[in-house]
């Protein structure tokens, strides 16, 4: 029996986001007796899907996180990783800060194929993001195939040329979308677990990182708590990062603090959607947020910000605002939009494009052949 072809992913990490998550949704459907996935990370920490890597069959290799200061020592151990590991039928970048580095040297190795994926249409702000952009600048010619989960995010990190000349190729945030499907057995218990039974709950998932802007989030609820006193909000904030602790304080500084739960990472996330009755996500800057097609898939009406791509807004479920605008009118719009009934958009969602199930096969034949259909 032939082995299976190998893919190698390259993260900076195998912890709990939003890249991480939709990869090992794919992982878990591929047939994987005929393509496998290994997994190059930056790190020396275990991940929070190590285990289950493994238990699929996954190998981890790691390098060490790339600093400025570090840049030749980064790259000969890119260059000795690549000399003694060069058997993937394609080696596919999520980490495009160093993409430039590392896939021409898989390249010059042997691999037949590399292929740079953004996820992300901005960067970290101050010398960082100056920086990132910098290793950017020219990676759509550094690799052989440009994927991205959205155009604000091939824009972003390939440039508006790439993609005005076709050269990027569109690849959904696809989700296992039935796990969604809106159960309100699922919802009563979560609920009388966290003791929210006749609470109206407000949710949002995402690690406590600048892009995410969990100080808005935290505004918008104050507001919203202060202008319906009538009615019994909660604010469910699923994630962990190095932002949780500020948020804390601020929830505190507001006066929310007994009326936010902080549950951290949840492997069963689909089920704290259940729970949920309204989604809030005013992030800075997104790639294709999984959250958003998540909490739709889950018939969650969502208030994202208009910085987040059109692409993700598939059904009437979704409305965007200016996070320009004060956070009072954004808890003005939860009010007006607030009762509603709820429903799954499963099958909505499918035909959209965002089911891993159909979008498998597709990746499946793609690394077997080069092809995209």
């Amino acid at each position: 029996m032939a082995e299976p072809i190998r893919i190698l992913h390259v993260l900076g990490n195998t912890q709990l986001g939003g890249a991480e998550s939709r990869i090992m949704d794919l992982y878990r459907h591929l047939d994987r007796g005929r393509v496998q996935f290994d997994f190059l990370v930056h790190t020396d920490q275990e991940g929070y899907y190590d285990q289950e890597i493994h238990a699929l069959g996954g190998r981890i290799f790691r390098v060490p996180r790339f600093r400025l200061y570090n840049f030749f020592t980064y790259k000969k151990a890119l260059n000795a990783f690549f000399q003694k590991n060069h058997e993937f039928r394609a080696v596919q970048g999520h980490m495009t800060s160093t993409a430039a580095i590392y896939l021409p040297i898989a390249k010059k190795t042997g691999v037949p194929m590399t292929i740079a994926h953004a996820r992300s249409a901005g960067v970290d702000k101050g010398i960082k993001g100056i920086l990132t952009r910098w290793m950017r600048r020219n990676l759509s010619r550094k690799a052989d195939r440009l994927f991205a989960c959205s155009r604000l995010a091939a824009i972003s990190v390939f440039g508006e040329k790439a993609v005005k000349e076709g050269k990027t190729t569109f690849i959904p945030n696809a989700i296992d979308c039935p796990v969604f499907t809106f159960c309100p057995e699922k919802r009563e218990e979560i609920r009388k677990r966290l003791g929210i039974e006749n609470r109206y709950v407000i949710g949002h998932v995402g690690r406590f990182h600048y892009a995410k802007n969990h100080s808005y989030v935290l505004r918008v609820f104050a507001s919203l708590c202060e202008k319906e006193k009538e009615r019994s909000y909660v604010l469910l904030l699923l994630g962990e990062g190095g932002g949780m602790e500020a948020a804390k304080q601020q929830a505190a500084g507001l006066g929310i603090s007994d009326r936010v739960l902080f549950l951290g990472n949840q492997r069963n996330v689909y089920d704290y959607y259940q729970a949920m009755d309204y989604f809030l996500y005013p992030s800075r800057y997104e790639g294709l947020p999984g959250t958003i097609v998540e909490a739709q898939t889950a018939g969650l009406k969502c208030l994202m910000s208009d910085t987040i791509c059109e692409e993700v807004a598939v059904t009437e479920l979704v409305t965007a605002m200016s996070i320009q605008e004060p956070p009072e009118k954004w808890a003005d719009e939860i009010c007006r939009t607030g009762d509603y009934k709820r429903k799954s958009h499963v099958q909505e969602m499918r035909e959209a494009g965002f089911d891993v199930n159909s979008q498998t096969e597709k990746m499946m034949f793609f690394y077997e052949t080069g092809e995209w259909e």
